[in-house]
């Protein structure tokens, strides 16, 4: 008994001690795991140089810029038409931003494999765009691609799109804008961005998913996902403005502020994604044209395609709908541009009314003036104001600019479309003729001086049908109606985001325009 006892009090003996050196190392292991997270945070944050006083950063981090520019891509603009080489250094965010012609031709085309989206900026939006084509590289980019260059590259699918357009601008868009003027004095007003938006949304539900929204059988209004989609993309943009990503991550590991509100709006984004999913296998693959159904041929894997649908949503919806938002900003300021993009309608299409007030595909062709005026409208307002790299390796651009391994290296649209040395000293005028030959032809710029719609092997696949609708919408509205904004349009905010979005809207007056003279 005695012996029974004391082999049991050494059992025990031996179990504490096992108990405390498992508690010893448990300690141990976490407080080297907490070290080296923390560690290596630091040398983050040290690389990211959160220290620089140079007059560029110290504003940049205080803020300072705002008391001079409503938006930070007007102070981007304006360092780099003071820069000689076009490109500037915001060390705090290791960022290289360049509006340089020859840089972006380097980037984008001839050294285009060591300027990928890269994992930084992957993880940035990868909450929100996942896998999709806009934010990957490789195997996952050129699948996407080529799946998609076989669906929008034929010219069938671009009829098909037309009809849809031309369909949902006679069958939504113009009642709706009729319904908001009575008799040339608006009894309405109307905020014409959350009109465009509602429109391409349906546009590209219809043309690349085969199915229109009012099928879908959500547990909530389809506003709420729209919000919580334009959230996301302002949230989603806002990581990438902060000096340390730390910041972002470990809000998000602790699902707070910001990010929870980022978490809630992507659960939504996911609840819709998946509704779309569902009613396209419900409809059966291959019942249309639509680019989803092709996906879903080859791709077994749900969240994989929910990654495809967003990005499309993306690219369909806000693109669109920011570039016809600003296009009629601009369009109530100039009159004459007005008056010359009716000339042309009327020479085209005649001056009758009804259905003739939706062009055809051939009329839309011979439009070679609204053509001009909407790439001379996304040259001041691009809707997507900026796009980002990272470097694989060490380069020089073709400035003279050193990019170290890992630099993120910007080329900015918006500023590009206001350098005198690219579009002359009436950079800043909203001058559609510039793009027209003297026999009145359209003609194109180098993309690369242009790279609205990127350029090299990332330039945008949609970018006809996309010109395509916004002409459809351009000559359907502009020939019924007169849009007239409640405020100035002479400097106008944008909100955070990845697209470019009017702060608060943008408000118009709606009236027919027979009953006006003309302009």
């Amino acid at each position: 008994m005695a012996m029974a006892m004391a082999v049991e009090a050494a059992a025990a003996c031996v179990l504490g001690r096992l108990q405390a050196l498992q508690a010893f190392f448990s300690i141990f292991f976490f407080s080297f795991s907490t070290s080296f997270v923390v560690f290596s945070l630091l040398v983050k944050l040290l690389r990211s140089r959160p220290w620089c006083n140079c007059a560029v950063c110290y504003d940049y981090v205080s803020g300072g810029w705002s008391a001079e520019f409503d938006n930070l891509c007007d102070w981007y603009t304006h360092l780099l038409r003071r820069s000689s080489t076009g490109t500037i250094h915001v060390h705090v965010l290791g960022n290289t931003i360049t509006a340089n012609p020859a840089n972006v031709e380097h980037m984008l085309c001839a050294r285009f494999d060591n300027y990928p989206k890269g994992r930084p900026f992957s993880s940035i939006l990868g909450d929100l765009l996942g896998r999709g084509i806009f934010n990957v590289d490789g195997e996952h980019w050129m699948f996407q691609r080529k799946m998609a260059s076989l669906e929008l590259g034929s010219v069938s699918v671009r009829s098909y799109a037309l009809q849809i357009v031309s369909s949902e601008a006679r069958q939504r868009l113009l009642p709706l804008l009729a319904s908001a003027a009575t008799g040339g004095r608006s009894s309405d007003t109307l905020d014409l961005q959350d009109v465009f938006r509602r429109f391409s949304f349906d546009c590209i539900c219809r043309i690349s998913f085969g199915l229109d929204p009012g099928c879908l059988e959500l547990s909530l209004p389809i506003s709420e996902f729209a919000n919580a989609f334009d959230k996301a993309s302002m949230l989603s943009a806002s990581r990438a403005a902060m000096a340390s990503p730390m910041v972002w991550r470990l809000k998000r590991l602790l699902n707070l502020g910001s990010e929870k509100e980022l978490k809630r709006c992507i659960r939504l984004i996911d609840v819709l994604a998946m509704e779309v999913i569902k009613q396209r296998r419900k409809m059966g693959l291959f019942s249309g044209h639509d680019l989803l159904s092709r996906f879903m041929g080859t791709v077994n894997d749900d969240k994989y395609l929910r990654d495809i649908v967003v990005s499309f949503l993306l690219a369909g919806r806000d693109t669109v709908s920011s570039t016809l938002t600003t296009f009629f900003l601009l369009l109530s300021e100039h009159p004459e541009v007005e008056k010359a993009i009716l000339e042309e309608i009327h020479r085209v299409m005649g001056e009758d009314g009804g259905e003739n007030n939706i062009p055809s595909y051939d009329q839309l062709k011979d439009m070679h003036y609204v053509h001009a005026a909407l790439h001379e409208s996304m040259r001041l307002y691009p809707p997507v104001q900026f796009d980002s790299k990272f470097a694989v390796v060490d380069d020089v651009l073709p400035d003279g600019t050193f990019v170290a391994k890992g630099t993120r290296v910007t080329y900015h649209p918006y500023a590009m479309g206001r350098m005198e040395d690219a579009w002359g000293a009436d950079c800043l005028h909203f001058r559609p003729d510039r793009w027209l030959t003297d026999d009145g032809s359209f003609s194109p710029a180098n993309p690369n001086k242009y790279p609205v719609f990127q350029a090299g092997p990332r330039v945008c696949l949609g970018k006809e049908m996309a010109v395509m609708e916004m002409k459809c919408v351009v000559v359907a509205v502009v020939r019924e109606f007169r849009l007239q904004p409640l405020t100035p349009a002479h400097h106008p905010k944008f909100a955070p985001g990845l697209t470019a979005t009017l702060r608060g809207g943008l408000p118009v007056r709606v009236a027919r325009r027979r009953t006006f003279p003309p302009p």
